[in-house]
This record gives C-alpha cells, structure tokens and sequence, in this order.
C-alpha cells in the first residue's frame, strides 16, 4: 500500500491530476475522454433512456455538454445527479440544465430531495469519476475497480442497485495515467467493480 494509507494515495492522486489539468497534455486527453464518451453513447446508448453524472470537483473532467446533446437526441432520454444521504447511500433525482443545486456536506452541488419538480430515478446508466483505478484478472475474465475519495457512497449504491437491475451499466471515467498497480493499491472485499472504464485510449471491459 501506497505509504501505508490509501488516504496518502489519494491525496497524492489529487495533487497529480491538478497539476495535469494545468498541463499541455490535458487538452488531447480530455478531448479523447468525450471522444470515447460520444461513441458510447452514439451506438450503445441508443439503449439507455437514463444517465447518472457526476458535478465535476477538483479537476475532474466535464461530461455535461456531452450529456446534455445525448439528452436533447430524444425526449425520452433523462439525465441525473446523485443526492448523498445521510447513511451514506445516494439517491439519484433528474437534473436539467440551470437546475438549482444545494451544497452536500463535502461541498459538492447536488440536487435537493424537496424540489418536487424533479423525481428521484433509477439510472440506466451511472458515470463515475475515478481518482485512481486498477485491474484484475480472475476466471480468465478483466475486472476494473474504481479508487474513489474513500466515503464508499458509490460501493453501497452499486450492491443494492445491482440487486434490481442486473443490467446497470457502471462506467468509470479516468485518465490512463491514474492506473494503479497492486504494490500501490488492491481493491478489498467491499469495493464494487466496474462494468466499463473509459479513459483517453478507449473504453475498457
């Protein structure tokens, strides 16, 4: 383990992707980043009527405009943001374009729970910022892991929401230099996989 503590690595992780994001390579990758993400959503999205995504904090990438012209290809299709509840499970609630936002306890916007002109849902989809991620390999098969901010609000959200809807789609998004080896970090027995990950090379499965 990285130092000893994987809030160590975070922090390290953190203060990496800023100064990326101040460097001369973020925009090629953040351009490849939406790149991957139109393409998802331009073949494998015509199935999904649902998106849950993320308000970017601390340097993460930006998906709302891709978002919001895949939500504008049909009426049908719906975007969300997550509302971190108190017992640290997320509940999501549809979210529009100029939508106010209330501050949660980390300080991220998220939507109030009382607006009651936009219903809670269950997303088809949810999209997933990484602060680090790793592979494995197990039965011949390629599991992704997601190294998160360490609330496990995302863990306890996937293993119930899995439960009804097997065919949830958990996509994270990071950067090919935020892969971790097992000498940094190992996913433990609580930590939920993901279905894809996408990063500047390409979607991985």
């Amino acid at each position: 383990m990285h130092g000893n503590s994987a809030k160590t690595l975070r922090q390290d992780l953190l203060k990496q992707r800023k100064e990326f994001a101040s460097g001369n390579a973020y925009a090629a990758a953040e351009a490849g980043l939406i790149a991957g993400l139109s393409h998802f959503l331009a073949n494998e999205g015509k199935s999904i009527r649902s998106i849950a995504l993320y308000w970017p904090i601390q340097n993460e990438i930006d998906l709302r405009p891709t978002l919001l012209n895949w939500k504008k290809n049909s009426a049908q299709n719906r975007l969300a943001l997550p509302y971190a509840r108190p017992d640290k499970h997320l509940d999501f609630f549809e979210w529009q374009e100029g939508d106010v936002l209330i501050p949660s306890a980390h300080g991220v916007p998220e939507p109030s729970p009382e607006n009651t002109a936009r219903s809670q849902l269950i997303p088809d989809c949810i999209l997933i910022p990484c602060v680090g991620w790793s592979s494995s390999i197990a039965n011949g098969k390629t599991h992704y892991w997601r190294l998160g901010y360490g609330g496990g609000y995302f863990d306890r959200t996937l293993a119930q929401l899995r439960k009804g809807n097997p065919k949830l789609i958990c996509m994270g998004i990071g950067f090919d230099w935020q892969q971790l080896d097992d000498s940094q970090w190992a996913a433990q027995t609580h930590d939920e996989s993901l279905d894809l990950l996408l990063t500047e090379s390409g979607l991985l499965r």
